[in-house]
């Protein structure tokens, strides 16, 4: 299939479906949508596509062909077609200006998405890599979902999903995610952060781990010093890690913020953070520019980038591609872990 096609990847309808066909462990099958056409997103498909630092297999892009295009030849990068990738054309509902918020936008990103989630759910890829979309934009285009994991979670039909961001040789969950810190409190029930952590405990093998062993932060200075600062560690945290303890999850907690990333790379296999900027903020720091967003708890691999749309650098063709290219990798990575795994569960070798 050419890259300028706007067929779907062959199904069991018109040829033969991806999971059922021997291909080397090596070559997972990629969905990379294109993200906000008014951002950033389709000038890093394009560069990381003509990286050589991308060390996927077969890649499939979803997103507008136009704009690739138009993109391409704004920043004198290769067309779409140049780069040995098929593409689901995922035409756009009107003007999208760029850098700017706009309904179009958001029904453009949150099309590609959807079209990818249906065909890594049918088996058509193996993962799901998504470069950044507007939220404002997908409010003004009527969708409910405050960013891609609630959109992602209602698309596969599952509730039970976590953020997690790796890179700088952490792999960070989040207890919340796009909310004000005045709301974090508030939203740490016993039941949510016992959820999170049994979650990220049975995801960590297939994260490539070498471990189970997680870091519960504090959501207080000083995880709250005996109550002094708060008393969400008392009432909240300490007795679900005591609970998950005795189930046999190995967690440590909660533990002052402000010390435990310096040493959790080397002690830890995770850890979950209270909030957004909580756990974020060391990531990104860490890994220089090259974090990776992983949704847990979906039926298929999906990988992020670790930024937004970038409105006010979309003219300047200088979007630096680091991120994307590393969830690619990482993507590809992940669904081998998950293949391999499915073949141990199935009796193969």
């Amino acid at each position: 299939m050419s890259a300028a096609s706007d067929r779907t990847p062959p199904s069991s309808e018109g040829g033969p479906n991806p999971r059922t066909v021997s291909r080397p462990e090596s070559a997972p099958r990629l969905a990379l949508t294109m993200g906000d056409p008014a951002g950033i997103g389709p000038e890093i498909v394009l560069k990381a596509l003509g990286s050589g630092d991308r060390r996927t297999g077969p890649v499939v892009i979803y997103g507008s062909l136009d704009v690739l295009r138009e993109r391409a030849r704004r920043f004198g990068l290769p067309e779409p077609d140049e780069y040995g990738v098929d593409l689901v054309d995922v035409p756009l509902r009107g003007r999208v200006p760029l850098g700017e918020v706009s309904a179009a936008g958001g029904h453009a990103a949150a099309g590609a998405v959807r079209r990818a989630v249906e065909d890594a759910l049918e088996g058509r890829v193996d993962a799901v890599v998504t470069a950044p979309l507007h939220k404002e934009s997908l409010r003004v285009a009527g969708y409910p979902w405050p960013g891609h994991t609630e959109m992602l979670a209602e698309a596969a039909g599952v509730a039970d999903v976590a953020m997690m961001f790796v890179g700088g040789g952490l792999r960070v969950a989040l207890l919340t995610i796009h909310r004000s810190l005045r709301s974090v409190a508030d939203a740490l029930t016993r039941s949510e952060v016992e959820r999170v952590l049994r979650l990220v405990h049975r995801e960590l093998p297939g994260l490539g781990a070498a471990g189970r062993r997680i870091a519960l932060c504090g959501v207080n200075p000083h995880a709250g010093e005996g109550g002094l600062f708060g008393r969400e560690e008392i009432e909240v945290l300490s007795p679900v890690v005591a609970k998950v303890r005795e189930a046999g999850l190995d967690v440590v907690g909660p533990l002052p913020a402000d010390g435990l990333f310096a040493r959790a790379a080397v002690e830890f296999d995770a850890v979950v953070a209270a909030y957004h900027d909580q756990g974020l903020i060391p990531v990104k720091l860490l890994s220089e520019g090259r974090a990776v967003n992983v949704t847990l708890g979906l039926p298929f691999v999906r990988t992020s980038v670790d930024h937004g749309t970038a409105f006010d650098i979309v003219y300047e063709g200088r979007a630096d591609a680091g991120s994307l290219i590393e969830a690619l990798s990482l993507a590809a990575s992940l669904a081998r872990h998950r293949a391999r795994a499915e073949k141990v569960l199935q009796g193969g070798h």
